[in-house]
């Protein structure tokens, strides 16, 4: 299987200073990848000749409340979108993770015409054109991440895979894939390798973490060695990124990790 490995610092080597972090996770054979820039050290990153950045959150999705549904909240994030580019040249980062922020609590806007689904969907429609048009000119691929709304991330805007899908379908641009995270889409709506199967074409990047616990592959109740073979089976070759939190040692997640999908 000829997937392209990396981990994320911001759930490994959690004891060490960030930086660190990412070094730990080169040297161990794997590329780099990590949620928000603010407080990190950047200009560390991006010089150390060691370390090499597979992906970073490419939109502030919290700028303001934005938000890629909600009409009031898709100006402050095309914003937040715009504010990462400087960031992600400075890493020579390829891929960014597109995050589609959150309405409240129980998914409603703060008005009735935003509540309105035609509403959501022609506003997510626009601002993944948007997007589309600022990665064509940067040469960049933004991959779209649904989140679990039923345990992680109450209020979340896309927690459906299959609503993601039909979104890009529309859109219809290749700069705009799919962030395939098994551990949201198994607590969200199951069924993940028919996902892979019938979307293989999407798919632009995947996240791994066992279900329930969210620890490395073979903590849970996932058969990630059907995942594996899986992905395969559609050819696709792309990142497979561990962004789960050790049951025991960063060491034994890491080999786990690798031992499935290595």
């Amino acid at each position: 299987m000829a997937f392209q490995l990396s981990a994320c610092a911001d759930t490994l080597f959690t004891a060490l200073p960030f930086v660190e972090r990412a070094r730990q996770i080169a040297a161990a054979g794997y590329a780099v990848e990590f949620w928000g820039w603010h407080d990190r050290d950047i200009a560390a990153l991006a010089t150390d000749s060691e370390i090499r950045i597979s992906t970073i959150i490419g939109n502030v999705v919290y700028r303001d409340g934005g938000c890629m549904v909600h009409p009031d909240g898709v100006d402050a994030w095309i914003a937040g979108v715009h504010d990462c580019l400087p960031v992600a040249e400075q890493l020579e980062v390829r891929q960014l993770i597109l995050l589609s922020g959150s309405l409240d609590d129980a998914g409603h806007g703060n008005h009735l015409i935003a509540s309105h689904p035609a509403t959501r969907w022609i506003t997510a429609y626009q601002a993944l054109c948007q997007v589309a048009e600022i990665a064509e000119k940067h040469d960049l691929v933004y991959n779209l991440e649904p989140l679990n709304i039923k345990r992680d991330h109450p209020g979340y805007s896309i927690p459906y895979f299959e609503d993601a899908a039909r979104l890009l379908e529309q859109v219809g641009s290749p700069r705009i894939r799919i962030l395939m995270d098994i551990y949201h889409t198994q607590i969200q709506e199951g069924n993940v390798i028919e996902t892979i199967r019938n979307h293989s074409d999407l798919i632009g990047y995947v996240h791994v973490a066992d279900v329930p616990g969210r620890h490395e592959p073979g903590t849970g109740e996932i058969d990630y060695r059907r995942v594996a073979a899986a992905l395969h089976d559609v050819g696709y070759t792309g990142a497979v990124g561990l962004e789960a939190y050790p049951a025991e040692t960063d060491e034994k997640a890491l080999s786990a990790f690798r031992d499935v999908f290595g």
